[in-house]
């Protein structure tokens, strides 16, 4: 069983950036891939970034190519989303997952485990 556990949410206004990051209890870490989901209001979950576990390979959702970035840190157990350019409809609940096997996935059904959620909110 993997816990994670999401941190670094919150309200920022448009143009902002937000950091979040998921720790992870995996005694393997790196033989996990991850990948960040986001949810808003009224609609279904959406792949927003996923990183292989070696951090060799990362995939990102069109939406957010160029002003988010997926990094992770093996010896933290620990991976991050940095978000920039932060746009109003980039609000919703972040999740952070992960699957057990080295290649990132970009839809949320192979995913194994998922953290709780952070709240991100963004002001026009």
């Amino acid at each position: 069983q993997v816990q994670l556990v999401e941190s670094g949410g919150g309200l920022v206004q448009a143009g902002g950036s937000l950091g979040l990051s998921c720790a992870a209890s995996a005694r393997t870490f790196s033989r996990y891939a991850m990948g960040w989901f986001r949810q808003a209001p009224g609609k279904g979950r959406e792949f927003v970034a996923a990183i292989s576990g070696s951090a060799g390979t990362t995939y990102y959702a069109d939406s957010v190519k160029g002003r988010f970035t997926i990094s992770r840190d093996n010896a933290k157990n620990t991976v991050y989303l940095q978000m920039n350019s932060l746009k109003p409809e980039d609000t919703a609940v972040y999740y952070c997952a992960a699957r057990y096997g080295v290649v990132a996935i970009t839809t949320p059904h192979p995913y194994d485990y998922w953290g709780q959620g952070t709240q991100v909110t963004v002001s026009s």
